[in-house]
């Protein structure tokens, strides 16, 4: 049986601010949206959990996008696990729900199945995107794999690459209630330190991984005492109050934050959603001539595409792609 308490929270993203300590964050729960992820694919569970790190990461970040913008995470390494993309979609409208799809792209032969899943990544690049919209300059950021997680790559892009002090506290697995079937649940929160008024000012050199800057090159005195405070405070968390489903969010905050006067507003919705289309195939296929498009198609006469996020399938006649195309898409003629 489904608690009230669950079907309130799950799939929700909730964000908060501790007044005393100028410090900004969220409390994620996903459950059917990330079962729905990785349901598209049959990763290997080594992936599974790096798909599932990136989604609750993606969440937490992407909550502060506004709407209609789009935020995308990808984690690129030399090792098997070749790629991690995620995208998080803003609400539409106010009041509608954020959409949040996931792939992985590994090397099955150089796997290790029994290998810690950040292991399989190896050396690469953390990269977050920002998509504004439609004549509006992609934003793009980018700092080395750093750490013992993807949550240490997101806490070391903040620190680098925006001077913000950034903690991810998270968890995920494979959850099954009495009675139940096991299916795919995680939560997290994330802690930011506010900028402060005309921008923090860090040091040349960080004292992080590599050189890299982390919180205590930006901060100093009495914003440094709060952070390592409220830190503190987290470190307590257990992972069942992390994932719940018994936990609420608001509970976990006045529990872990109550000396901090914590403040929370409005929850966020998020559901997995594709955004891929028909119109985008042939949209992407527009650069390619009708050469290129002849050794795309099939011994059957179509050219077919496949979405790597949902697996939906697309066929197309070949005379409908390409910038040569001698017909429009539909056109039965």
């Amino acid at each position: 049986m489904t608690s009230p308490l669950q079907i309130a929270w799950d799939d929700t993203v909730l964000p908060f601010q501790l007044d005393r300590s100028a410090i900004r964050g969220r409390v994620a729960r996903l459950d059917g949206a990330l079962d729905a992820v990785l349901k598209q694919h049959n990763y290997p569970p080594v992936i599974e959990a790096l798909v599932a790190e990136a989604a609750v990461l993606t969440a937490l970040i992407g909550q502060s996008v506004k709407l209609r913008w789009k935020l995308s995470l990808q984690i690129r390494g030399k090792g098997p696990a070749r790629l991690i993309a995620t995208d998080y979609y803003g609400p539409s409208e106010d009041g509608e729900p954020a959409r949040i799809r996931a792939y992985a792209s590994y090397d099955a032969e150089r796997l290790d199945l029994n290998a810690n899943p950040f292991s399989q990544i190896g050396e690469g690049y953390f990269a977050v995107m920002i998509d504004q919209g439609q004549d509006m300059q992609p934003y793009q950021g980018f700092t080395p794999i750093a750490g013992k997680s993807l949550s240490d790559c997101a806490q070391t892009y903040f620190a680098q690459s925006e001077q913000i002090p950034t903690r991810f506290a998270l968890t995920f697995g494979k959850n099954q209630m009495p009675g139940g079937t096991a299916h795919w649940r995680a939560g997290g929160v994330m802690l930011q330190h506010m900028p402060a008024v005309g921008g923090a000012v860090a040091a040349e050199a960080g004292s992080g991984e590599g050189g890299l800057l982390s919180h205590a090159d930006i901060l100093a005195g009495e914003e440094a005492e709060n952070w390592t405070r409220a830190n503190a405070l987290l470190d307590t968390v257990e992972e069942i109050e992390l994932i719940g489903p018994t936990v609420a969010p608001t509970d976990l905050l006045v529990r872990l934050f109550h000396e901090e006067d914590p403040r929370v507003f409005d929850a966020q919705v998020v559901h997995f959603g594709c955004s891929c289309s028909p119109d985008k195939v042939v949209q992407a296929m527009s650069i390619y001539s009708a050469k290129d498009i002849k050794h795309m198609t099939t011994p059957e006469g179509v050219v077919t595409a496949d979405c790597q996020f949902c697996g939906k399938h697309y066929e197309f006649d070949p005379a409908t792609l390409g910038f040569e195309a001698t017909k429009a898409p539909g056109d039965a003629g």
